[in-house]
């Protein structure tokens, strides 16, 4: 077993105001995806000014706050907000869903499009492969808060996080979610990114891949504790990650099947 290292929570410390690793997480990977956003603005000959960009930054960083949140109480604890509904706006006691966070940031996409009159998938293709900075950072985030351990277990690197009632050795399971929803997923879509594939591609290969390495990481995670297993083995993280998964991937099939039919009737 190897021992957790003693994070603080807390970064810094000044009087009342308290800077936290979850919330510095949060601002890198907004920083890390503006920065990316502006390279592939000029990979895109998407143009995009600076007023323009922090206008978007605006959009999704509301998608992401409010349907992160919206999604944690509609999806993981709706009885308990229900009977104490201050508690949603209660954002320092925790609780944020990826998978509202991601309706959440589509939605401010979608807006700012439309207001914009810029085709969606111009500006979905040029900032999806910031998204799992972002990803990371977070997973990076909940290791050092000791929060969303995994599943007990034997293995030679497990840890005993401070924050688990039962003390168990249990897998780091952050740190896989780290490895996969960051980093292998920044890598597949930043090297894919120069390709001259279809509009959208990009964008559904995110959802694609992204829901595929969500399941493979719930089978180490512990789930939420008042949601425990759906079925056995199954968790609500993988229910919500299926369709994911169908409706990426099949987007991806159809788009290149759309060229791919073209290309025939242009030929003939």
């Amino acid at each position: 077993m190897i021992p957790y290292p003693q994070f603080s929570p807390t970064l810094i410390s000044l009087g009342p105001l308290q800077i936290r690793w979850y919330g510095l997480m949060y601002i890198l990977g907004f920083v890390a995806g503006f920065a990316i956003l502006k390279k592939r603005a000029k990979e895109t000959d998407l143009r995009l000014d600076a007023d323009t960009l922090s206008d978007f930054a605006f959009y999704i960083f509301m998608g992401v706050l409010l349907g992160g949140r919206l999604g944690y109480v509609l999806f993981y604890n709706p009885l308990m907000f229900l009977m104490h509904p201050l508690e949603i706006f209660a954002l320092w006691h925790g609780g944020m869903s990826f998978h509202g966070g991601l309706i959440g940031t589509i939605w401010g996409g979608l807006l700012f499009s439309y207001t914009r009159g810029i085709p969606f998938y111009r500006i979905a293709d040029a900032v999806i492969p910031a998204i799992p900075i972002g990803l990371g950072l977070g997973r990076l985030g909940n290791f050092i808060n000791g929060e969303l351990w995994g599943r007990a277990t034997d293995v030679s690197w497990a840890m005993q996080f401070p924050t688990d009632p039962l003390n168990l050795p249990r897998h780091p399971s952050q740190l896989y979610e780290f490895a996969l929803e960051g980093v292998v997923l920044f890598l597949i879509l930043w090297f894919t990114r120069t390709r001259n594939l279809p509009p959208g591609v990009l964008f559904w290969s995110f959802f694609g891949f992204y829901g595929t390495f969500r399941i493979i990481a719930e089978f180490f995670r512990e789930p939420d504790a008042q949601l425990s297993f759906i079925m056995p083995n199954i968790t609500a993280g993988m229910l919500l990650s299926v369709p994911m998964v169908l409706v990426g991937f099949g987007f991806v099939l159809w788009q290149l099947w759309n060229r791919f039919r073209n290309r025939l009737v242009n030929a003939s």
